[in-house]
């Protein structure tokens, strides 16, 4: 009986989207793998959770002029002693180049732990979708599950993840990855 117990706990923490107590708060928080997760901003008090759980580095996909942006988290994130990079992407003109700054910089250190947040994880999650098919061989429908817990990419991000499968001689379409949803 306590090997069940034990079996169901486990598999409840290593489940993606369920992390350690504190991660849970953060908003649309979802845990890839052990190293990699995404979310929506964080608070501050959420940051120190982060570091409290060992993240290592946190990326930020957004302009610091957003509404609920969190002033100064570049100094925030430094002085709790992680790293920290921005790639300001434009959410009406995302770029192939912003998504390949994210993914050199990761490709630097893919073992380091990493947050990838934007403001509500739109941004964040088709990243995550694009690296960890391209990067970590991670099957593209079990991708596009995760992505799509999220969202279904509009039209503009469509447009940017298929251009960018393209240029890696990936199509898109497999069995369970139904873009028009």
């Amino acid at each position: 009986m306590q090997f069940n117990r034990l079996w169901i706990g486990l598999a409840i923490l290593t489940s993606p989207g369920v992390g350690a107590s504190g991660l849970a708060e953060i908003p649309a928080y979802l845990e890839y793998s052990p190293t990699f997760s995404s979310s929506g901003q964080p608070t501050a008090e959420q940051l120190k959770s982060l570091e409290a759980e060992g993240f290592q580095r946190i990326v930020y996909i957004a302009f610091t002029d957003q509404d609920n942006s969190l002033r100064a988290e570049d100094r925030l994130v430094e002085d709790l002693g992680m790293d920290y990079l921005q790639v300001p992407v434009d959410w009406n003109a995302p770029g192939k180049s912003d998504f390949y700054l994210f993914a050199d910089a990761m490709q630097r250190d893919p073992a380091r732990r990493t947050l990838l947040h934007c403001q509500v994880n739109y941004r964040a999650s088709a990243f995550a979708f694009l690296y960890r098919v391209l990067y970590d061989d991670v099957p593209m429908a079990e991708a596009k599950r995760d992505m799509n817990r999220i969202w279904q990419p509009n039209e503009t991000w469509r447009k940017l993840i298929f251009e960018i499968l393209a240029e890696s001689g990936r199509s898109p379409h497999c069995e369970g990855c139904n873009w028009d949803e």
